[in-house]
């Protein structure tokens, strides 16, 4: 017996995907198609490789490891195109990145002009999300460099698996408005902050982990008056008010009416990284983005 290797490669999808219907909107073929596809999968193999689960399929043991081995070809091939392309001694294609906005207006104005004097067959396609860190991590199914970050660690949460290389560090600061009692301190620790009324980002978005730390230390629990996730907004809020946030030091606005003071006594820098499939990390174009958007780094410090 010869096992498909599109066999290999439809149950790789089904097992990243978990769903007949999320399959068949990325291979564009109906759901009905893709279920009679895994049925004749099992029907060659001589083994069933998808069993029922409530109102839809799931893999079986034989159906996990095939997948596994489908995997592992994607991989095999993604480094046989790399190696091709490197024999070429050209990185070309179109790559597409998703990241959160003020990671990417750090990284990638200068980046962008890299690209086009280096690599100018590189098609870069590109989206800004904003997500709880252990969100960033699903997206590598569908694009090519996922720009995330974490306060924690040099991984976010739910990378395991992923390749991960670290772009950037940032320091996250205190912002308040120009007025504010506070503004003019060379530093602030929590005891100085905790009375302050806060704009929060929502629950699991990194920077929620300062404010956790803050309550930790004074043992008190602080003011969210607002949960935004928009930095634009938030510095528009906190400008005209005498609510404070944090904010990105490298990102936020010189001339938008703000004070950004450090915090001292948490950890108050974020990593900023770029998270890809393993096989996707192997593609010489792919290496080409990441360089250039690591030696934006370089030039920031």
């Amino acid at each position: 017996m010869v096992i498909d290797p599109k066999h290999l490669e439809l149950l790789r999808l089904f097992d990243e995907y978990g769903s007949v219907t999320a399959v068949a909107d990325i291979t564009y073929r109906s759901p009905s198609a893709v279920s009679q596809q895994l049925r004749q999968a099992g029907r060659e193999i001589g083994q069933a490789l998808v069993e029922p689960a409530g109102r839809g399929l799931t893999l079986t043991a034989a159906g996990r490891l095939l997948a596994h081995g489908g995997r592992d070809v994607a991989r095999t091939l993604a480094r046989v195109q790399a190696q091709w392309e490197g024999h070429l001694g050209e990185a070309v294609g179109e790559i597409t990145l998703a990241g959160l906005p003020s990671a990417l207006t750090h990284l990638l104005p200068d980046a962008l002009g890299r690209l086009r004097e280096d690599h100018p067959h590189i098609d870069l396609r590109m989206d800004d999300v904003d997500l709880a860190e252990h969100e960033f991590a699903g997206l590598t199914r569908d694009v090519d460099i996922v720009v995330a970050h974490s306060l924690v660690a040099e991984r976010p949460l739910g990378t395991d698996g992923l390749t991960v290389i670290p772009l950037a560090r940032e320091p996250i600061d205190v912002a308040l408005a120009i007025g504010h009692r506070l503004a003019k301190r060379a530093e602030l620790s929590p005891n100085d902050v905790v009375d302050c009324r806060w704009v929060g980002v929502p629950r699991g978005y990194p920077f929620d982990t300062i404010l956790t730390s803050i309550e930790h230390l004074t043992g008190r629990d602080l003011d969210v008056v607002q949960r935004i996730r928009d930095n634009r907004l938030i510095e528009a809020i906190v400008a005209s008010s005498d609510q404070v946030a944090l904010l990105p030091r490298f990102t936020t606005p010189r001339d938008a009416g703000l004070s950004l003071v450090p915090l001292t006594g948490v950890t108050t820098t974020r990593w900023i990284v770029a998270v890809m499939r393993p096989d996707t990390a192997e593609r010489v174009a792919v290496r080409a983005v990441i360089s250039a958007l690591s030696r934006v780094d370089d030039a920031a410090d």
